[in-house]
């Protein structure tokens, strides 16, 4: 069977499915630019965005349950990530400052028992709470790819936070209902601001200043919130990722 033969499904050619779903693609490469430097080339994003629907329109099953533009928009999504990756745009200083970040929440949460403040996270680190913010910013344009990282599609929000919701993600083990059970769990227990921000970016597919206009603060402020949920949730589920 020819390549393009094996994107035909139901009578739909290759070029069929770009035409229909091609405002799908740009939507997502859009919305996941919110969050990425000026580096990154939309048009990039969307080249990649067309791999991951062709691919979606060969391997597309009906009888599974799920509607094709769910399907294709998790995998339009994927490749977009992929390509992003490949691109390694973010510097190692970031890396650093975020596996920080994370080590002192988990520090101050296991000392005393609740969400770790800003305040306490920028003296435990060493800096003001306005560099602390800063650094929160830089490590934002990482975090849109940490959901994947911890093994779930973004669709998990759209779930419901269930445990059960499956993923295609390959990483061993990624399958496993106690880690999903310990996931929507961290996600439930994120202080309410927080776990707001999440599901208004990642459910919704609001961008950053519709969530800003929506709780009625900046756009760099939501970067900062939508980061620090995510270091936490790293910083929670840090013995999953050993």
């Amino acid at each position: 069977m020819s390549r393009i033969d094996a994107y035909k499904k139901n009578g739909a050619s290759q070029q069929d499915v770009i035409t229909q779903y091609a405002p799908l693609v740009k939507r997502i490469a859009h919305h996941l630019m919110s969050r990425l430097p000026s580096s990154v080339q939309v048009e990039d994003l969307m080249q990649a965005g067309m791999i991951g629907l062709l691919e979606a329109s060969r391997n597309f099953d009906a009888t599974k349950g799920a509607s094709f533009e769910t399907f294709a928009g998790i995998r339009i999504r994927g490749s977009m990530i992929d390509e992003i990756r490949r691109g390694d745009w973010v510097p190692r200083s970031v890396h650093r400052n975020t596996r920080l970040i994370a080590e002192k929440i988990a520090e101050i949460e296991q000392k005393t028992g609740r969400d770790a403040r800003d305040t306490e996270v920028a003296e435990a680190i060493g800096v003001e709470v306005e560099e602390y913010r800063i650094m929160l910013m830089e490590s934002s344009t990482g975090h849109m790819l940490d959901f994947e990282d911890l093994g779930v599609s973004e669709d998990f929000f759209s779930e419901g936070l269930s445990p059960s919701t499956k993923t295609n993600n390959p990483i061993d083990g990624i399958e496993s209902s106690d880690f999903r059970k310990c996931l929507a769990t961290a996600i439930s227990g994120l202080p309410e601001r927080e776990r707001l921000v999440l599901a208004l970016y990642y459910d919704e597919e609001l961008n950053l200043k519709e969530i800003g206009e929506v709780i009625g603060v900046s756009e760099s402020r939501i970067s900062q919130i939508n980061s620090q949920a995510m270091i936490r949730l790293q910083s929670r589920l840090r013995d999953w990722r050993k």
